[in-house]
């Protein structure tokens, strides 16, 4: 009978230990155990992958240079919210694309990584702002982002042209765009949790 060895590893937060007295074998392992899952969760979100990458790199190359002074009590969970933070980050510094908004609806929760801030949290937010708007331009907003309905259903069904329909939804992004960079003081304060 084959016997099977099997290697016990240790954990993230043990490896973090040795990260801080500059083992780099340590944070090899870290890297290789952690990168890929955290690639495909920030890809879930934005579908690019060099920018994701990227995001992901640059959280490694933080985590090794701030290693003596980050104190961090569980590594995964630090880790998926870098990710998190990260993306933020690039929402907040360039323009919300329709295609942003509407995957940030339907972002898969299912990796639940911890609690401080979840997708769910800009969701509540960016509701907020929907309830905020023109009736008339909350109503062809839900009915485009909710309901999926393209701008010729919209105008057909409200009788109005299609350009009155892009139009109210060039509208209410540009409202919620500013509702969110006002609430940006909040992100600002939630995300200081993380580090």
């Amino acid at each position: 009978m084959l016997k099977i060895r099997t290697i016990k590893l240790p954990n993230n937060n043990n490896l973090w230990e040795r990260v801080r007295n500059d083992d780099v074998k340590a944070f090899e392992a870290i890297y290789n155990s952690n990168a890929e899952a955290m690639l495909t969760y920030g890809l879930n979100v934005l579908k690019r992958h060099e920018l994701v990458e990227d995001m992901v790199q640059n959280i490694f190359i933080d985590l090794w240079a701030k290693r003596k002074t980050t104190e961090i009590k569980n590594l995964k969970s630090y880790l998926f919210r870098a990710v998190k933070y990260q993306i933020f980050n690039h929402f907040r510094n360039n323009k919300l694309s329709q295609v942003d908004l509407t995957r940030l609806n339907i972002i898969d929760l299912s990796m639940n990584v911890g609690h401080d801030l979840e997708y769910s949290e800009l969701e509540e937010i960016i509701a907020e702002c929907v309830t905020k708007l023109p009736n008339r331009c909350q109503q062809i907003f839900i009915l485009s982002r909710y309901q999926q309905k393209s701008n010729k259903e919209i105008a057909m069904a409200l009788d109005i042209s299609i350009q009155a329909v892009k139009n109210q939804i060039s509208k209410a992004i540009g409202i919620i765009r500013y509702s969110l960079k006002s609430e940006e003081l909040i992100y600002s304060l939630l995300l200081l949790q993380f580090f």
